[in-house]
């Protein structure tokens, strides 16, 4: 009897082991990658549950997806399974599969996630997206998930962007530098980047899906550009879907209205979108003090200017893909941005010996005109992947650009007292003309090797041409009714051709959490100038820069990052900054460019840190630049004899403005990037800074040093009824430049927005420094004889309101080869007309 209890025992146990093994060798694997269905971008941390059919409320597996979305995990057993994945704000992805017996893998490919947009019965969800992602070499501010987006302009919402900064006159810095340049879906706009103030407070935030700053620009980009890279995606441009949204808005400062909208027919898709606005403000006031410390005749020079401004701004955009087979990507684009101005001034100046009892001599100033700028470009891409290895790309590019500017004004002196002869202070009629045009051609590679590294290549040839034309005529009539006539000697007419070859090569390494990013650029330009009309010789001149960088990256955790990087970065002067033209419409303020400004060169340490989760998302980011040939303006007041510029004079007392390579700066920031999201429906943030700059000139014995503080930040909250509303506010101390001080400012701004109708109809209010009329602004310059200063008032109350209402499904999405033309290598420069470069 025991024997038989034994060998039942040990038949028992056998039995046991074989199940136990047949049970390890029924395990298989799940993977797959789950993506944004609009961004393409991982979906970080989404919850993945996974159970038997039969016994739905016991989880066989739990595990959540990574930074980039990618899944694997091994789960045993054989039969009918589900899995489910979900994640805040998305709509549940449910999965029903089987597995037989000897199945090792099972991959889902490639899973897209929706936001969720439906409400069961009385239980409304509600959800905060991240507004903000970090990779080794940008950050990205989702601007499209930001409620303020209903009723701000971009510039605006830049306020909130990490590692950028507005101040009061809306002047832009990225990374505490205004040398910065703008790309609009990836691909750059000179006359962005030329005139970003202009620009961006014109255009509606609500047709921007997302901003990048592109911290460390590798040698795939332009050398150009100290500060970084601003690449402004617009909703068009990846916007998904058969769907049409329509906009109005309406305030005290203009009005404006927009659409876009989306088509697929078959393997073609076109998308567009177009924005016009129109800007009517208060009239401004300036006053402006300057004293010459070595004169007492003309001692003390004083004006007052009052101006009344309006304007219209427009920028249009659309966009086509073709996808000839799965391989082959063909994309084609064009766009406009521009738009035109009226202005009327009334001034008076009067200069004042040392005692202030008796005038030198004093005039009064009517000037009125009009003036236009605009930036058309166009741009085709050919994109072929390897059928092998779907991240070998090569790409074919070609873009054309071209920029035309005009302004034509008129200027009338009255109540002339004393005014010197060599002033030439007649009536004059002022019409000028500026053009960049650019051919630019340019082919990438770029390939994986193995698992942990890529490398990519590429050539580039721009054929630019900038053209300039300033043409003078002047009423030289006692009564200043007479005819005017064209004066050759006050006018200019300029070329300036740049012939730019460019090749690259980059390596990237992904080992783990480490990437590590190096690249190099070589560039060589040939520079051809010509003088048509007026003073100068024509030349010739070649630059040849090498230029290195490198990023690396680190993740300390699932949420956090370590950044690190050095870049050289240069400026070739655009046409403001180079244009002769020798501007004395205003015989006290005299202004000419510099032909032969060099190229800028920048060397930049960076150092930040980064971590974001659901509740709280941090960016600290440490930055050290320096340069010895920085491109400066500089200021100088004319002595008591006068001095001659080839064929123009200015005259005592004159302060003479122009750029020279002289500048030798030192500048270290740290920005601080903090978001809270105190509960489901309320965020609170804060964006700031601070910054130490020491700028010299040691030939011209100019030195000015001192301490910068900007902050922005706001609080967000969604009401019952859908009611969202925000309350922003910030400022900043003075800045410095090399000749003085600028102002420091305040602000404060509240918005309210609800939507309707299953969110397709969104109503919006809005105001900002609603109890001060007038932001007021003092500005001081200094030099080696004069001291100046300088008191500005402008329009600061706005309040107003606006509405869209979006038709139509989203189904489809226009593609868009994965690299393209890039022309970021020109530094802009002063006109507010929005000139070429």
């Amino acid at each position: 009897m025991r024997i038989k209890w034994t060998v039942l025992l040990w038949m028992l146990m056998i039995s046991g082991l074989l199940a136990a093994q047949n049970t390890a060798n029924t395990s298989f694997q799940v993977k797959g990658i789950l993506l944004d269905s609009l961004t393409q971008e991982g979906e970080p941390y989404a919850t993945i549950k996974i159970v038997k059919k039969e016994a739905p409320a016991k989880a066989l597996k739990m595990l959540v997806t990574d930074m980039k979305g990618r899944f694997q995990e091994k789960v045993s057993g054989t039969g009918n399974f589900v899995m489910t994945i979900t994640s805040v704000g998305r709509t549940p992805i449910v999965k029903n599969f089987s597995v037989k017996a000897g199945e090792k893998v099972v991959d889902f490919g490639t899973l897209y996630v929706v936001d969720a947009s439906n409400e069961l019965g009385q239980v409304e969800v509600v959800a905060q997206k991240p507004l903000v992602k970090v990779d080794v070499d940008k950050i990205e501010y989702n601007i499209e998930d930001d409620p303020d987006s209903k009723t701000n302009s971009v510039i605006e919402m830049l306020r909130k962007v990490p590692l950028v900064t507005v101040d009061g006159e809306d002047n832009i810095q990225v990374n505490g530098s205004s040398s910065f340049k703008v790309h609009v879906n990836g691909k750059p706009n000179n006359m962005m980047s030329n005139n970003p103030k202009e620009v961006l407070k014109s255009m509606p935030a609500n047709t921007i899906k997302y901003i990048e700053v592109i911290t460390s620009p590798g040698a795939k980009y332009d050398a150009e550009g100290v500060g970084g890279i601003l690449n402004i995606v617009t909703v068009g441009s990846g916007f998904e879907g058969y769907t049409a949204t329509f906009s109005a808005r309406a305030s005290n400062m203009g009005m404006g209205g927009g659409a876009y909208a989306t088509i697929k027919q078959g393997k073609l898709t076109l998308t567009g979108n177009y924005n016009y606005s129109y800007n009517s403000q208060p009239t401004s006031y300036s006053e402006n003090y300057r004293e010459d410390y070595q004169s007492i005749e003309q001692k003390y020079l004083e004006s007052a200017n009052s101006s009344d401004n309006s304007g219209q701004f427009q920028h249009g955009n659309l966009e086509a893909s073709y996808e000839i087979d799965t391989l082959r990507l063909l994309t084609m684009s064009v766009g406009m941005y521009g738009g035109g101005n009226d202005s009327e001034s009334n001034g008076n100046t009067i200069m004042w010996n040392e005692a202030r009892d008796e005038k030198a001599y004093s005039y009064r100033t009517l000037s009125e005109g009009d003036g236009s700028w605009y930036s058309i470009r166009g741009n085709v891409d050919y994109q072929r992947i390897s059928k092998k290895n779907k991240n070998r790309m090569f790409t074919l590019s070609y873009k054309i650009n071209t920029q035309p500017d005009k302004s034509d004004y008129y200027s009338r002196y009255l109540d002339r007292y004393q005014v010197p002869e060599v002033f030439q202070l007649y009536n004059s009629h002022t019409f000028g003309k500026t053009n960049t045009t650019e051919h630019t051609f340019q082919a990438d590679y770029t390939t994986p090797i193995g698992k942990l590294h890529t490398v990519e290549a590429g050539v580039k040839y721009i054929i630019r041409n900038n053209v300039s034309e300033n043409d003078f005529s002047e009423d030289k009539s006692e009564d200043g009714n007479g005819e005017y006539q064209y004066n050759e000697g006050r006018s200019s007419h300029y070329k300036h051709l740049n012939d730019i070859l460019a090749a690259y090569f980059g390596y990237t390494l992904r080992y783990k959490d480490f990437t590590f990013k190096p690249g190099v650029r070589y560039e060589h330009t040939a520079q051809d100038v010509r003088y048509l009309v007026g003073a100068g010789e024509d030349f010739k001149v070649n630059f040849n820069d090498v230029v290195p960088s490198v990023s690396l990256g680190i993740k300390l955790g699932p949420t956090q990052t370590l950044r690190g990087g050095y870049d050289m970065r240069i400026y070739r002067p655009g046409i403001w900054y180079l244009n002769p033209y020798f501007d004395d419409r205003n015989p006290m303020f005299i202004s000419q460019g510099n032909s032969e400004l060099e190229s800028e060169k920048s060397h930049a340490f960076n150092l930040s840190y980064s971590s974001f989760s659901s509740k709280f998302n941090i960016n600290v980011a440490l930055r050290h630049s320096f340069n010895n040939n920085g491109i400066e303006r500089v200021s100088r007041l004319i002595g008591p004899e006068g001095e001659s510029f080839g064929d123009h004079f200015a005259p005592e007392g004159a302060l003479y403005s122009t750029y020279a390579n002289i500048g030798k700066s030192r500048n270290t920031n740290m920005s601080l990037y903090f978001n809270w999201n105190a509960s489901p429906k309320t965020r609170i943030y804060i964006n700031g800074r601070g910054n130490y700059s020491d700028i010299k000139s040691p030939a011209q014995e100019l030195h000015n040093y001192g301490w910068q503080g900007s902050i922005y930040g706001g609080i967000q909250h969604t009401f019952p009824w859908k009611l969202r509303a925000s309350l922003n506010g910030g400022g900043s101390t003075p800045y410095i430049s090399l000749q003085g001080k600028g102002s420091g400012y305040s602000y404060y701004s509240l918005n309210v927005n609800r939507s309707f109708l299953k969110d397709r109809l969104t109503v919006s209010v809005y105001g900002s420094n609603l109890f001060s009329k007038y932001r007021t602004f003092d500005n001081t310059t200094f030099g080696e004889n004069f001291y100046s200063a300088s008191k500005s008032r402008y329009a600061n109350r706005s309040f107003g309101m606006s509405v869209s209402y979006r038709l139509g499904e989203l189904k489809a999405s226009v593609k868009k080869a994965a690299r393209s033309i890039s022309n970021d290598d020109v530094k802009g420069g002063g006109g507010n007309s929005g000139g070429g470069e």
